[in-house]
């Protein structure tokens, strides 16, 4: 037996559809159809591509998914449906947040797909935030204060880039990158401008070939001591900043 047997054994009775009566909609016999679901056959990829459309949940997730653990009518699914996002309540009926691990910009790149990944990482409920999918990620560097390091950034998952906002803040995660928390400013063709709100650093385009997630800010945690240690921290990183600064206007003035 296989995941895939299971997965179009579990969606034929959910659907209260016969043996027969799937075979007959896939202009197959039923015994070659029996097959499929007995693990003794694997389908073609017509065959395949024709129960993915029927069902209307992707290849990936027949093949890869145990579909049964995730209830159909409340999942969120990325485009093209490679991977499921379940929205989970808890006794409340408040969404639950998943927390990604400190330190795990690249090992989410990995993870992000995996629903055995998802399913054994912490959660927490905020109330006020409502209808959508939510996930909170680590801050890393300094480039989007408040934000530092220990602080998480909570997002609402993005499900069309055409929904960014110029000057709205998102978490893109990218192949290159991993987790980046940024300001979207533009979207040109094949691309997206983004920039830090620390102006040491340069705005830059990402390919949007490169990205894989888009969680729009939502809400911030952030560590106790953040308050007593901030002002100190970035009175430094504005001495920088005038000094970049000053750096920039002499190299114009040399090169006119």
């Amino acid at each position: 037996m296989s995941i895939f047997s299971d997965n179009i054994r579990f969606l034929r009775v959910k659907k209260d559809l016969s043996q027969q009566g799937f075979a007959d909609k896939l202009n197959l016999s039923r015994d070659r159809y029996s097959k499929y679901e007995n693990g003794r056959s694997e389908p073609s990829y017509d065959v395949l591509i024709n129960i993915s459309k029927h069902f209307h949940i992707s290849i990936d997730l027949l093949l890869t998914v145990d579909i049964k653990k995730y209830p159909l009518d409340e999942i969120l699914q990325l485009p093209d449906n490679r991977i499921v996002l379940p929205i989970i309540v808890d006794q409340s009926g408040n969404n639950s947040i998943e927390i990604i691990p400190q330190k795990a910009s690249m090992g989410y790149l990995s993870g992000y797909s995996d629903p055995e990944y998802i399913e054994n990482l912490q959660r927490i409920s905020l109330p006020f935030l409502t209808n959508g999918k939510y996930r909170a990620f680590p801050a890393q560097g300094d480039s989007m204060p408040p934000f530092k390091d220990g602080s998480y950034i909570i997002g609402k998952y993005v499900e069309n880039i055409e929904d960014l906002k110029p000057n709205k803040s998102y978490i893109f995660i990218t192949l290159d990158d991993g987790i980046t928390y940024k300001r979207f400013k533009a979207k040109k063709e094949n691309l997206i401008t983004v920039s830090a709100d620390n102006e040491f650093y340069d705005p830059y385009d990402i390919d949007l070939k490169n990205i894989v997630e888009i969680w729009q800010y939502a809400s911030g945690i952030f560590p106790e001591e953040f308050e007593a240690d901030y002002p100190q921290n970035y009175h430094v990183k504005d001495l920088f900043l005038e000094l970049r600064k000053d750096i920039k206007n002499l190299e114009n003035k040399m090169f006119k």
